[in-house]
């Protein structure tokens, strides 16, 4: 495979280790669940706890499906947006899942997780993948694809925490690649803002799991690094707590009273306004089709 410097998006990420610990996290949550557990409402509106735990076992079985099978089934429609695009077929396989027992699901996703290692575990992380659409419209490296699957999983596993009560999977080890992963959206989330090479926007993640993070114009745009900034006098700098970073980065309900932002005011409203998602009209989802 082909190889390039992705230095616009910083330094890479491994999350290789994690996938089968965070699916584990999950299948001591899901046994045990009873009907009305299974049946309750989450943050993703119109689905219930089995709906988003269908969905997640979608992801794992169409990412093996493409990528490790090339098995390549589905495409927009005609005119049909790609936003609209996610937002169908995820929805179709949902609602076809509703067939299917609780019991059933969880047999899946054992099978399917441990696929999902297997092929990524035999990866080029540093090759050329797939656009993070979230992150650019290029191709992105494959550490940040992968990384990206990874955080779809986590978010949707706090969700379904939420929904049931259960403890969140908020230890270090889990949640502080997803922050680090979500944050590589900052250079594209700057596209639109005109700076001199050379200026700076920081952003500071509190707490267990966070971090400092600095983007800087380029000649040829914003460029990431986890790094605090160099300058005494960023062109905005916008601090908060990790627990309240993962929900703005994927809308999710936050109290924006944690944020403190500072500098100019419509750079601090665009990194407010980062998002690390793949944003559809019926339902909030990390991922892609």
């Amino acid at each position: 495979m082909v190889t390039m410097s992705f230095t616009r998006w910083g330094p890479p990420i491994d999350v290789l280790p994690l996938f089968a610990r965070e699916e584990q996290a999950l299948l001591d949550v899901l046994t045990g669940l009873d009907a009305e557990q299974w049946a309750s409402p989450t943050a993703c509106t119109g689905w219930t706890v089995h709906d988003l735990a269908a969905h997640i076992l979608g992801d794992k079985l169409g990412r093996l499906s493409r990528d490790r099978d090339d098995y390549r089934a589905t495409a927009p429609r005609d005119g049909e947006r790609f936003e609209a695009f996610i937002d169908r077929i995820n929805d179709e396989w949902v609602v076809a899942c509703r067939r299917l027992s609780p019991e059933v699901l969880f047999a899946m996703l054992v099978d399917s997780t441990s696929q999902i290692a297997e092929m990524f575990g035999r990866a080029d992380l540093d090759a050329v993948g797939d656009p993070v659409s979230w992150a650019g419209d290029e191709p992105a490296p494959m550490w940040l694809d992968v990384a990206r699957e990874y955080t779809e999983f986590w978010v949707h596993q706090q969700q379904i925490r939420e929904a049931v009560g259960a403890r969140m999977l908020d230890d270090p080890d889990f949640r502080g690649p997803v922050v680090d992963t979500f944050m590589r959206a900052l250079p594209h989330t700057l596209r639109d803002i005109d700076a001199r090479v050379g200026k700076q926007v920081a952003y500071t993640v509190t707490g267990q799991g966070g971090g400092k993070w600095t983007a800087r114009r380029a000649a040829e745009g914003w460029e990431l690094d986890r790094v605090a900034p160099t300058s005494r006098a960023p062109l905005a700098s916008v601090t908060t707590d990790a627990d309240t970073f993962w929900r703005l980065c994927t809308r999710n309900p936050a109290d924006r009273a944690r944020v403190t932002a500072e500098g100019d005011e419509n750079v601090c409203a665009a990194v407010l306004g980062m998002t690390s998602i793949i944003t559809s009209a019926s339902a909030i989802d990390v991922g892609r089709a």
